[in-house]
């Protein structure tokens, strides 16, 4: 592997034990550096090797949905680790107490994490690190291109970051090393745990119920993969942002919780998909926009405020604060799909009940809470709430930043002025008709 990968947070002093994984967004065993680099260390050293994950509830809003769809891809993790000798250890309550109490109860050698752009789980590791006194290393396993490496600083937009990716992806889409059996046995008690009672324990809504249409975990995710290749990869480019045709990977949420590498899909679908316009299109998607968005959400610490907008759309939203807006909802209102607007409402009820959206509908749902209530601020965390709370993969830098782009115009341009946007781009219903088969989409949506 790319030592470039791997960058030390604290030297700390080396002591005897263990080499242990903390694994935080990417939860898979296969196809992660951070926890490859883990094994070569602690093969280095011929020292027992381990995985700890942190579990909290009410994290960032999320309900029983998502702490479902995580704790069943854990729980096969967990399963698959335990072949290879090499134990998981689940912790919960407060992430860092936990860890560091682990830690120390385990005389711990050296901690190795992966890489992830939020300020909740940057701010676990700063605080983490006042109380090591050992080694720790972070692994950007979630990033093709270093997340940190593509660029030094927040960029303008897909055509600014896309020439750095470019310039060095191919040195960094080599072969995964494969997990091994790990020879050196923990020296204590390995732990088991029952999945169903740690999900039944856990002090989240559930009033947002599971989703069965997807099935959790990495094999799954490989599936779709394979399903996707062989059966919409063909015609992604012309027919993906169609919300009628229905031809989006479904990847998002094995990507989000970590238990598929973005890397594989790349490796594979370079492999197995046809060269041309579709393969490009959603390689573009997959590499150069969705590494965007962490840059977004590493870069500016404002991600979900208004003043991470650019400024120039912070100006023409405050000039335009004060304009008559013809439609003003409610929270309740919106969350219950209870709009004018049937596109809209399509659109939620397909979040609601589905746990995702179609990616092109996204801009507009959001485009149209700007319209729809007082201020950008209230837009932006109402649009928030609804995505964190019922989407699968919210609570993630694609999610925030296309909000950020659809409410605030980041990696956009200025366009023409109109009431409420000023000169944020504006997007209709009726255009959405014009360009796609939206009675095709109302159709499916009415049968969920």
């Amino acid at each position: 592997m790319k030592t470039e990968r791997i960058r030390k947070l604290k030297n700390g002093i080396s002591r005897p034990g263990p080499i242990v994984y903390w694994m935080i967004r990417d939860q898979r065993a296969d196809d992660n550096w951070a926890l490859t680099f883990a094994q070569e260390l602690a093969l280095e050293k011929s020292t027992p090797l381990g995985v700890v994950f942190c579990l909290t509830s009410n994290f960032a809003g999320a309900t029983l949905r998502q702490y479902h769809f995580m704790l069943k891809g854990l729980a096969e993790t967990s399963a698959y680790l335990r072949t290879k000798n090499i134990p998981f250890f689940l912790l919960v309550g407060d992430p860092v107490v936990e860890l560091i109490r682990y830690v120390n109860q385990n005389q711990v050698q050296t901690l190795i994490t992966d890489f992830d752009p939020l300020t909740i789980k940057q701010q676990w590791k700063r605080s983490a690190l006042q109380d090591l006194a050992i080694p720790v290393y972070e692994v950007d396993t979630h990033n093709i291109v270093p997340c940190w490496l593509a660029s030094p600083k927040q960029e303008y937009g897909a055509y600014t970051l896309r020439p750095k990716i470019q310039r060095v992806l191919s040195s960094y889409l080599d072969s995964f090393t494969p997990l091994q059996y790990h020879p050196i046995n923990w020296p204590g008690p390995v732990p088991h745990f029952d999945w169903e009672t740690t999900l039944n324990s856990l002090p989240v809504d559930e009033r947002v119920a599971p989703i069965q249409w997807l099935q959790p975990g990495s094999p799954s995710a490989y599936q779709q993969v394979e399903d996707f290749i062989s059966y919409h990869l063909s015609d992604y480019g012309v027919l993906s942002n169609d919300p009628g045709e229905d031809r989006q990977s479904n990847l998002s949420p094995y990507l989000h919780f970590g238990q598929l590498a973005a890397q594989r899909v790349a490796l594979t679908t370079l492999q197995k998909g046809n060269p041309g316009s579709s393969q490009e299109a959603f390689l573009e998607e997959l590499i150069i926009r969705r590494e965007l968005a962490d840059n977004f959400c590493y870069y500016n610490p404002n991600y979900q405020k208004v003043d991470g907008f650019p400024t120039w759309a912070q100006q023409t939203l405050e000039h335009h604060l004060h304009d008559e807006r013809p439609y003003l909802y409610k929270l309740e209102q919106l969350e219950n799909a209870e709009t004018h607007d049937p596109y809209w409402n399509a659109a939620q009820l397909e979040m609601v009940k589905r746990g995702k959206m179609h990616g092109y509908l996204r801009m507009y749902w959001a485009k149209k809470i700007l319209e729809w209530t007082p201020s950008p601020k209230t837009a932006l965390e109402t649009a928030i709430h609804l995505n964190d709370r019922y989407l699968l993969d919210g609570r993630d830098p694609n999610g925030y930043t296309g909000i950020a782009w659809s409410i605030g115009g980041v990696h956009d341009r200025a366009w023409g002025e109109r009431a409420i946007f000023g000169k944020i781009r504006y997007m209709s219903g009726s255009r959405l008709a014009l360009k796609f088969n939206m009675k095709q989409y109302l159709e499916r949506i009415s049968q969920l």
